[in-house]
């Protein structure tokens, strides 16, 4: 299904829905009458576009603001969470190397830690921090993300057509 507006709702989504009612029934953009009205139309929704109808005239919600801020976050926690993954893999790899060669230098791995972790504790104090910046991690991952990508379609494309071992 192509269109998002059709997909059915559940009963969290009507809930949702009705407490932003609530809210602006106390803001006083809508009477007793009114949401009583709405609160019905909810409860009989059964698409996402039902629900935008009954909020077609009305502002964004302080809540809704506050639900979609915290869906944001919590996708790019889960994004950076699976970086450090990455990075704490690599690093685990260099100190056993470092280990496994006796461990007489001086502890080496502490800069592959350090730039592998770097991008990821930045971003993660930027999101997670006193003054969260939600818009600029995201723009930050989606790069990253975006050169990744690349450096794999250029790895393909430097392979196309030799035979596969």
């Amino acid at each position: 299904m192509s269109d998002p507006s059709q997909l059915r709702v559940g009963d969290t989504d009507r809930e949702r829905m009705i407490e932003e009612l609530h809210e602006h029934t106390v803001a006083g953009r809508l009477t007793a009458d009114e949401l009583e009205e709405r609160v019905g139309a909810a409860y009989g929704a059964s698409t996402h576009a039902d629900l935008d109808a009954l909020r077609a005239d009305l502002p964004i919600s302080a809540s809704s603001v506050q639900l979609e801020l915290s869906t944001r976050k919590s996708r790019l926690r889960r994004r950076l969470v699976q970086e450090a993954g990455g990075s704490l893999t690599l690093s685990a790899v260099c100190v056993g190397v470092w280990l496994s060669s006796g461990a007489h230098a001086s502890f080496w791995p502490g800069w592959v830690i350090g730039f592998t972790l770097l991008p990821v504790v930045r971003d993660g104090w930027r999101l997670l921090g006193p003054a969260s910046d939600v818009e600029v991690v995201e723009v930050r991952l989606q790069a990253r993300r975006e050169r990744q990508l690349a450096r794999g379609r250029r790895r393909h494309s430097r392979y196309r057509g030799l035979p596969w071992p």
